[in-house]
């Protein structure tokens, strides 16, 4: 097949639910060969399944589990996207720990896999991308529209996302000089078991009511920013966060 992405190769963490797996069609829809990651071994049909309809879209696809968590695991999928495509263009870091408590409540396990999962993991991603990723590449991190506002009992998730955005801005200066773009992605809340999971029907209602549509964001209205910021066009477009919340920037109480 052939499109703007013909001939990339692309891992897309937790790719197989939710955004991660949007932004995996998206993508194969370009014309990207895909490397779909999940972490836990109970999501290997699912996996399986999600690359036979990648590949229904004409690209080749695989799947890979691994606890993320782990740097050697990082490495290990790194490496075997490598070793099954030639090349590595394209990162997309979806995975992440949504923890809803207030701080006096967060424990030290809390607090641990919040930052091993939505801080750790796209760190280490990075650091195998400085070598290993071709040139002219493109990473894209998720974090969330709460890097930018306050909210009560979202310390350790809003906590653990905002470093991210530092991480990006500094690597995207030390890879730049090849041609790797390196950008967040800031979504609101949406409508998926990932949010779904950590809220209540009250919190729900309060927080769509701070878009201007009164609604919760559909997973689809991520998916244009993230194949402009995967576009080989987009070269001049680094170090940045884009906002993709419904208009969401009151300050939450």
């Amino acid at each position: 097949m052939s499109g703007p992405q013909t001939g990339k190769v692309a891992i897309v963490t937790g790719g197989t639910a939710n955004l991660g797996k949007l932004f995996a069609e998206a993508l194969a829809a370009d014309g990207a060969n895909l490397v779909v990651h999940y972490n836990s071994p109970s999501r290997r049909e699912e996996a399986a399944q999600a690359v036979g309809e990648l590949e229904a879209l004409g690209v080749e696809a695989i799947s890979h589990q691994g606890d993320l968590t782990q740097v050697a695991a990082i490495t290990e999928l790194v490496d075997a996207t490598i070793e099954r495509f030639g090349h590595w263009d394209i990162l997309v870091n979806t995975s992440g720990l949504i923890i809803r408590k207030p701080l006096v409540e967060t424990s030290e396990e809390d607090y641990d896999r919040s930052f091993a999962i939505n801080a750790k993991t796209p760190y280490f991603f990075m650091r195998e991308a400085y070598n290993k990723m071709a040139d002219n590449g493109r990473i894209i991190n998720m974090v969330t529209t709460q890097v930018a506002v306050t909210a009560a009992t979202y310390s350790a998730y809003a906590g653990s996302k905002v470093p991210v955005e530092h991480f990006t801005k500094a690597f995207s200066k030390e890879i730049g000089p090849r041609g790797v773009t390196v950008n967040c992605i800031a979504p609101g809340p949406q409508k998926t078991s990932f949010f779904y999971n950590a809220e209540t029907p009250e919190t729900i209602a309060w927080l769509s009511g701070m878009t201007i549509s009164g609604d919760l964001g559909d997973p689809v209205d991520v998916v244009p920013v993230m194949r402009f910021l995967a576009a080989p066009e987009t070269r001049w477009v680094t170090a940045q966060t884009v906002y993709v919340n419904g208009g969401m920037i009151s300050p939450i109480n």
